[in-house]
């Protein structure tokens, strides 16, 4: 699998801490969206690891075409 699953048309929003991580699921195979559930274990993609700076509400992409990997840049408009 080269190429990323499309998991979604439109990003999830995630209340996230400062200073937790957050691992991106970068294959789109995951039930847990947007998070890793280690579905890319039979693939070529690995998780994406996020580390919020502060907290606040972000928005992850689940389209998986985002240019600002792991979060929503508004391609899945595209």
């Amino acid at each position: 699998m080269s190429k990323a699953v499309r998991a979604g048309d439109k990003p999830i929003a995630v209340e996230v801490e400062a200073g937790q991580n957050y691992f991106w699921c970068a294959c789109g195979l995951s039930q847990k969206q947007p998070f890793c559930d280690g579905s890319h274990k039979q693939t070529d993609f690995t998780p994406l690891k996020y580390t919020a700076e502060e907290s606040r509400k972000v928005f992850f992409c689940c389209c998986k075409v985002t240019a600002s990997q792991p979060l929503c840049d508004g391609s899945h408009n595209k």
